[in-house]
């Protein structure tokens, strides 16, 4: 039964890596869009929650990712909060996973059609995006799937 103390977190793992993800974009007729390359592959790996009762999001980056870290992870982060039900997706199911909607929007805006040439590169556009979206619960939800309307924010 939900109540108004429920929090029901969505949690997974991503890495976000500096491969080119080419998208359709806009550009002057007769120009084509340059995305320069560096000849080596960097990734931030990154353990993430969302709230889908009322939007908020948790991400930080991590070194690795094992069930041990997932859970130091929650522990340290929501080790108060008092867990009835703790239940496992199955691998690859985006469709049934909030949080898989989060990462795809995230991708869209941190690596489509722009190249990072370091770790550092890819991190601080991860954490403009987490920013951009800090007050837009609304946005967050409807964009996992929570809400049927966008709103602006």
């Amino acid at each position: 039964m939900i109540t108004e103390d429920t929090v029901l977190l969505y949690e997974d793992e991503n890495h976000i890596r500096s491969y080119q993800a080419l998208r359709s974009t806009w550009a002057e007729v007769g120009k084509q869009k340059q995305i320069p390359t560096y000849g080596y592959h960097v990734r931030v790996t990154l353990f993430g929650v969302v709230n889908v009762l009322d939007g908020d999001v948790f991400v930080c980056s991590q070194t690795c990712v094992t069930p041990k870290l997932f859970f130091l992870f929650y522990k340290k982060n929501w080790g108060v909060i008092q867990i009835s039900i703790l239940m496992f997706l199955p691998p690859y199911s985006p469709h049934l996973h909030s949080i898989e909607r989060l990462w795809k929007w995230m991708k869209e805006s941190v690596i489509a059609n722009r190249f990072h040439k370091n770790k550092n590169e890819i991190q601080k556009s991860i954490d403009s995006f987490l920013e951009g979206i800090k007050d837009c619960t609304e946005q967050v939800l409807q964009r996992i799937g929570c809400l049927p309307e966008m709103s602006k924010c």
